[in-house]
């Protein structure tokens, strides 16, 4: 792989096989694991170009070096490009949240709604990924969750995400949200590992 230093790696779906799964990894985050360049799991029956690609983001340095090197590869194009980031509410998240009432529960969220929107816009202007629209999803579940959920409910046919950085001089490590959207999705799923300086 490494003599070879190509720009995409694209792989096959697989059968995924639960107990092996648990204790070594799908074939992906194996092949991720060991490549520097991004990885194309293809999950879905080729049926024509991607029509919406569905980026997500962390809104960290790594995440938009990495949303950089997916627009570097021309994948899409010509799709609708939304990014999307799962906010957390943490006062909903407290034992005591009971005793807020439902008025004002809503209305934190709508608040936190807006200040989730507005900081992903700011990243937006600052990561220059062409006409990407933003989307902010509330994390009632866990985050893969929520990023499947909202990749079905937009039509997505490609979910695009970010690994974790390197450990020392160590493997790559996949990110536990990464590793649950490729064992678990539909459909394909771009798995963009972080450069050498990172």
């Amino acid at each position: 792989m490494e003599t070879s230093d190509p720009d995409l790696l694209v792989i096959g779906p697989y059968r995924r096989q639960m107990l092996k799964d648990v204790f070594i990894g799908t074939t992906a985050e194996r092949t991720i694991r060991l490549v520097s360049c991004p990885v194309l799991m293809v999950n879905a029956p080729p049926a024509g170009s991607y029509q919406h690609v569905m980026q997500t983001t962390d809104l960290s340095d790594g995440s938009r070096d990495a949303l950089q090197r997916v627009r570097a590869l021309r994948i899409g194009d010509d799709a609708r490009n939304t990014l999307l980031h799962v906010f957390d509410a943490p006062a909903l998240r407290l034992a005591m949240s009971y005793t807020i009432s439902k008025d004002d529960q809503a209305y934190y969220l709508e608040s936190e709604e807006k200040v989730a929107l507005r900081d992903l816009t700011a990243f937006l202007a600052t990561a220059k990924l062409g006409n990407v629209a933003p989307r902010v999803r509330h994390r009632a579940a866990r985050v893969h969750h929520e990023i499947l959920k909202a990749a079905d409910a937009e039509r997505a046919d490609l979910i695009v995400l970010s690994t974790h950085g390197r450990t020392g001089l160590t493997k790559l490590l996949i990110g536990s949200v990464t590793e649950h959207v490729l064992r678990t999705s539909l459909i394909d799923v771009l798995a963009i590992p972080p450069t050498q300086r990172e």
